[in-house]
């Protein structure tokens, strides 16, 4: 990320908006902007194979008579900036489930991969489906569901200004297609 780049626009942008960008409150804004960008953004510097790569820590499953059975991790909290107006994407919450096929995903790892996939700009709809994606292949699993809930300051601060709207998105892929009780184990409650 060209942190001085951003740095020079930032100044551009307080000059633009009437502000004076010397004044004691403004001098370090810039650089303190570039800082703020680079770490919730991150996950731009990452494809979906890499961020699988980074957070695919896997063990062996404990499924001894081959019975499926769903990891199911509810109420994740991630933000994000929406794509449109690098508005904040904010109390959002993330479910995930998926059907082991032998191996476990890492606790934890779970909650990096949404976390990392969420610091792009972003659309909602396309986070569950990268999130999907990653659990699917850091999982060595077709079998995902994600759903996610959230408010949009593009909707809540400005335009409409309806406080009170939330988003909800699913993203199922391979048994959670079809399978409506999967569904229930992750749909918002």
């Amino acid at each position: 990320m060209d942190t001085k780049a951003i740095e020079y626009h930032v100044l551009g942008l307080l000059k633009a908006i009437g502000e004076d960008p010397e004044r004691e409150g403004l001098r370090e804004t810039p650089a303190r902007v570039a800082q703020m960008l680079e770490e919730v953004l991150e996950g731009t510097a990452y494809s979906n194979h890499e961020i699988a790569q980074m957070f695919g820590k896997t063990f062996a499953s404990e499924d001894r008579d081959g019975t499926e059975t769903a990891v199911v991790m509810r109420d994740i909290t991630v933000f994000s900036y929406c794509e449109h107006h690098l508005a904040l994407m904010y109390d959002m919450t993330v479910n995930v489930a998926y059907i082991p096929k032998g191996r476990v995903l890492g606790l934890s790892k779970i909650a990096r991969i949404c976390d990392m996939a969420a610091k792009r700009l972003q659309l909602q709809e396309r986070l569950g489906r990268d999130i999907c994606e990653i659990i699917s292949e850091a999982a060595g699993t077709p079998d995902v569901g994600v759903v996610i809930s959230g408010c949009h300051s593009c909707m809540t601060a400005r335009g409409i200004r309806n406080d009170t709207a939330k988003t909800v998105t699913t993203t199922y892929s391979g048994k959670f297609r079809e399978d409506k009780s999967l569904q229930a184990l992750i749909e918002a409650r």
